[in-house]
């Protein structure tokens, strides 16, 4: 809207784009940003005479029209506002709510001729809480009667109960155990001072409340007011003062968020074509739509649209909502007793100074520009004439020559705009508020063949009838459904990721019953041959699995090209068939042809040589030999395994004796706890007792023998694991 004087509109002839006719220095707040680049840098002409374009008067309730927008898939929209004013003027737009926070974040104003931009005002949105809370009787919790009774102590007020009316001031509420016919509970009582003292009444009595005091009463209303206005505030108006002498172009832009824009496509497949066929003369023909909806509450008249295959970073932050900060009550500052302080330490803040220093770190990727060739190219056909005496339809078939010359033309040419695509519409369009729009955005043949795919993942005996299409349009193809035409027939759906001008992708729209599918797996394991490395025994294994595809061609007129979708396998190399057909980073793709009534088959081989190491020691002597046997371990592995269990068996031999000696000792000692407790019952003088004295010395001798053997052996032993490790820890044999 415009207040004080006149807003003009540009009409045909008048160049406002913003590379128009010379003109002074744009000034406006963000001149330089992302309008910044399309405008002329000043020159020493004077500025267009404003009376040489056409000066439309506009009425107090005409806004800047909206003539340039432009929409991404990360869900937010480019508006542009362009106009004239003359003088002074006060422009006024009307955003929702929710908008006004993006509005403040993105908002570029530009007064392009020599003027200024001297404020820009819109309505502050107090939080809702803060404003209930500055009212006389604070209702932003929600309060009970009781707590708004608690609220108006010292207010007069009026209850009325069922035995009549109770005029009296507030003294305050409180709560009580009330004895009910079965059981106690608690119950709020209010407490008035009455002109017969002071009465406490039951809360739960009260039938009616009035507020005496009509200054109390308004505060009530006002809160009320405010909470009701809270709830029907949903559009806000930012008012812009321009102020300057002459006919001036402005530029108003803005972004917020809007709905995604969505693509759909019809692929339209010749008739009568081979499966696998590639021939220039009967290509696919692709047609795309662009879906967009406008729902904002304005008109879109003319507007130059632009919808962008990129996703830029938005995000959404209050700047709306007044931000209060949080202050702290200070005390009051008094003189205290001098006492003891405690000083943290340092190496704490040498830590969080080297963590901050790595937080600057950066690590900048490195941006490869598109072709210039491929800019701004797109295919079109033109409509040619229907046939003179063409009255009936009802035996005309949908074709994709008919598509490519009957059908819509593609509205939009594909161009990079920095370092993204977008589709810019050639005409403006016109979408009326809360409607939507489909756009036709590529009508042009497109490389492609038929193929079958087939991948035992999906659990079918069939593979999927599809098109292997090329990008070839030099056009960006956003995510999307596909309805896939068969000559003039629909042969089913299919889904479309993003693909890059020049990339090839595979489409399935439906199974195809024509060819049947086996799948069979073989693995074998073989023994490649054995090494002592550092005294560890490695096995070299060869592992071969094997799937092979078989299909059948049901279909006694067309071959089928199949594509087979073969799961890479971590590890495993593949060695048959040498190269596929491509490659992705999860599948092999091979191509195999079937002909018409007739059989194919395919057999993917993947190999993996596996590597095992065991201890030397740990290893048979009758598994070594039957590999030997098969020229898988050689002869000097042999004698280097042989000289190893040699040692090992003397050290085991040494353990055995050292085990034995063990087990003598303690049944020697079980023997003589036996005997001293028989000898502290019986007489020392008698035989018996001299008898087991002499047996005493007899073992205590061989216990000495025992100590001085099991030394000897122990150390044996010690030299024997040595011997061992020395040997195995140089031996490398193969």
């Amino acid at each position: 809207m415009l207040k004080k004087t006149a807003l003009v509109l540009a009409v045909a002839g008048l160049a406002l784009s913003l590379s128009a006719s010379p003109c002074t220095e744009p000034t406006g707040f963000g001149a330089m940003g992302p309008l910044g680049p399309w405008i002329e840098k000043p020159m020493t002409e004077e500025p267009a005479s404003p009376t040489v374009e056409p000066v439309i008067d506009l009425g107090p309730d005409d806004e800047l029209p909206v003539t340039k927008i432009t929409l991404y898939r990360s869900g937010v929209g480019y508006f542009e506002r362009h106009g004239l004013i003359d003088g002074d003027a006060d422009v006024q737009l009307t955003f929702n709510a929710d908008q006004i926070n993006d509005i403040l974040k993105s908002m570029i104003l530009l007064d392009l001729d020599g003027g200024r931009i001297e404020s820009v005002g819109y309505g502050s949105r107090e939080p809702i809480e803060r404003r209930l809370a500055s009212f006389g009787i604070d209702i932003s919790d929600n309060p009970s009667i009781a707590k708004l009774l608690e609220r108006l102590r010292g207010a007069p007020v009026r209850l009325d109960l069922p035995a009549g009316p109770v005029l009296g001031t507030v003294l305050g509420v409180e709560s009580r155990t009330v004895a009910g016919e079965s059981e106690t509970y608690k119950a709020d009582f209010v407490n008035l001072v009455t002109d017969a003292g002071i009465r406490s009444i039951n809360i739960a009595e009260v039938a009616a409340m009035t507020i005496e005091d009509p200054d109390l009463a308004g505060e009530l209303n006002k809160a009320l007011a405010a909470l009701a206005e809270q709830r029907a505030d949903r559009v806000k108006t930012v008012d812009i003062a321009l102020r300057g002498t002459g006919a001036r172009r402005i530029v108003v832009a803005y972004v917020h968020e809007m709905p995604v824009w969505k693509t759909s496509y019809r692929l339209m497949l010749p008739e009568g074509k081979a499966n696998g066929a590639r021939s220039g003369d009967d290509l696919p023909t692709i047609q795309g739509w662009a879906i967009v909806e406008n729902t904002t509450d304005e008109d879109w008249i003319d507007v130059q649209l632009s919808l962008v295959a990129g996703r830029p970073i938005s995000f959404q932050m209050d700047l709306y909502e007044p931000l209060h900060a949080y202050r702290p009550m200070v005390p009051v500052p008094t003189v205290p007793g001098v006492g003891p302080r405690v000083y943290g330490g340092g190496d704490n803040y040498k830590e969080l100074s080297k963590l901050a220093g790595l937080a600057d770190t950066m690590v900048t990727g490195q941006t490869v520009s598109r072709s210039a060739s491929r800019r701004g190219y797109l295919s079109t056909t033109s409509t040619e004439a229907a046939p003179a005496g063409a009255s009936s339809f009802a035996m005309y078939n949908i074709s994709a020559d008919a598509m490519a010359s009957s059908g819509p033309a593609a509205m939009a040419s594909g161009v990079e705009v920095g370092e993204v695509f977008q589709y810019r519409l050639d005409s403006p369009v016109t979408i009326e508020r809360q409607r939507s729009a489909m756009i036709p955005i590529i009508s042009t043949p497109i490389q492609g063949r038929r193929v079958s795919i087939y991948n035992r993942a999906d659990g079918s005996n069939h593979p999927m009838r599809g098109v292997e299409i090329t990008n070839s349009t030099e056009l960006q193809l956003m995510p999307g459904p596909i309805s896939v035409y068969d000559g003039s027939a629909y042969a089913g759906d299919s889904q479309i990721g993003h693909v890059p001008a020049g990339d090839t992708r595979l489409l399935a729209y439906a199974v195809d019953l024509s060819v049947s599918a086996i799948v069979k797996d073989d693995g074998t394991s073989t023994i490649q041959g054995m090494k002592i490395i550092k005294g560890l025994l490695e096995t070299t294994t060869r592992r071969i699995q094997t799937v092979t595809y078989a299909f059948a061609n049901n279909d006694l007129e067309r071959e089928r090209t199949i594509i087979i979708e073969h799961a890479k396998v971590s590890g495993w190399d593949l060695v048959a068939p040498q190269e596929p057909a491509e490659e992705t980073d999860a599948l092999y793709r091979f191509e195999v042809t079937v002909k018409p009534d007739d059989d194919a088959a395919l057999a993917v081989r993947l190999e993996r040589v596996e590597h095992t190491m065991v201890a030397l020691t740990s290893m048979n002597i009758e598994t070594l030999r039957y590999h030997a046997r098969r020229g898988k371990v050689s002869d000097k592995v042999m004698a280097a395994f042989r000289e190893a269990a040699r040692i090992q068996a003397d050290i085991n031999t040494a353990q055995r004796t050292i085990s034995q000696f063990d087990a003598e000792r303690d049944e020697i000692s079980r023997d003589q706890s036996r005997v001293r407790l028989n000898m502290n019952s019986i007489d020392r003088r008698s035989e018996l007792y001299t008898r087991y004295l002499r047996k005493f010395g007899e073992q205590e001798t061989r216990l000495e023998q025992i100590l001085e053997q099991r030394n000897a052996e122990q150390k044996r032993l010690e030299a024997l694991k040595k011997q061992l490790q020395d040997y195995l820890q140089n031996l490398n044999v193969s």
